[in-house]
């Protein structure tokens, strides 16, 4: 009975182990053929293990002074030698008591043979990477040698946006936004030494163009004032135009000589009565 528990308690936990991870390291980037990262975790029992990969041979390899070390630098002056143009692509993953990290890419943060050079500028709208025409790479390939430019949001994974051997402008980008680029060297179409480091621009709002909330309040409150007023123009022409036009109407005045100037006489003309009934008199004229 004590046997067939201790085997339960064997299967429940197996994959309890299996499904624990370990968190790789972090802020890996190369100067000057110095290969440095972040331990991710604090525990002093993690080792790394730093790998490289050349162009002419697709195979990551371990970089012999940089296996299960519990330092966190790295010198890769010796991957080198290892490469026909001395370019290779470095990663580093973390270990602990049999677990092992997602391998991770280095980067360089500044130009060299083997990483292209990166200036950005940000405009409302828009980004441009600005990139080196005259490079070795371009000498001794010529077409077959581009630049890639990955791009994204900052915080989120950066997505291939083109293939080319000048700056590149990547349009549509959300304003106040943060974005983020990063390039690498392609040579047929194969990528080709280290990647350079991510770096990243926000994007400036117009400072001309309102924006489009702006926009939408104007033309709603605009609609609103002129329904008000065709509205109470409608209800005074239809309630109160009698009062209206008394309004216009101008004023009555009587003349000054009718006021101090005596009445002219009548001129009556009498008549004989033609009827039995009486007579009248009648008026010819008044002047």
């Amino acid at each position: 009975m004590l046997f067939i528990l201790l085997c339960i308690q064997v299967v429940v936990q197996v994959p309890v182990v299996s499904e624990e991870t370990l968190a790789p390291p972090q802020n890996i980037h190369v100067d000057k053929w110095l290969l440095t990262w972040t331990p991710a975790t604090e525990e002093r029992d993690v080792t790394y293990t730093v790998q490289y990969s050349s162009f002419d041979n697709r195979v990551w390899k371990d970089v012999p002074a940089c296996v299960q070390t519990s330092f966190n630098s790295c010198n890769v002056a010796f991957t080198k030698t290892e490469s026909e143009y001395g370019c290779v692509m470095l990663r580093v993953q973390a270990e602990r008591r049999g677990l092992t990290s997602r391998p991770v890419k280095a980067c360089s943060r500044y130009g060299d043979s083997c990483t292209p050079e990166v200036r950005l500028t940000a405009r409302p709208g828009s980004l441009t990477v600005y990139l080196s025409e005259n490079h070795s790479m371009f000498v001794e390939h010529g077409d077959n040698a581009q630049h890639r430019v990955y791009y994204g949001k900052e915080g989120e994974s950066l997505q291939m946006y083109e293939d080319g051997t000048s700056s590149v402008t990547i349009h549509k980008l959300e304003e106040g936004k943060h974005y983020c680029t990063k390039v690498q060297y392609i040579i047929f179409n194969q990528p080709y030494g280290l990647e350079s480091c991510t770096q990243c621009e926000v994007i400036p709002e117009s400072r001309h163009a309102p924006k489009q909330t702006e926009v939408i309040v104007a033309v709603v409150g605009v609609v609103v004032i002129l329904a008000f007023l065709i509205s109470a123009i409608a209800y005074i022409l239809i309630f109160h135009h009698r009062r209206i036009k008394l309004w216009l109407q101008p004023p009555c005045q009587i003349p000054d000589h009718f006021l101090f100037e005596p009445f002219p006489e009548h001129h009556i003309r009498s008549s004989p009565s033609s009827s039995s009934d009486g007579h009248w008199d009648i008026i010819s004229s008044i002047e």
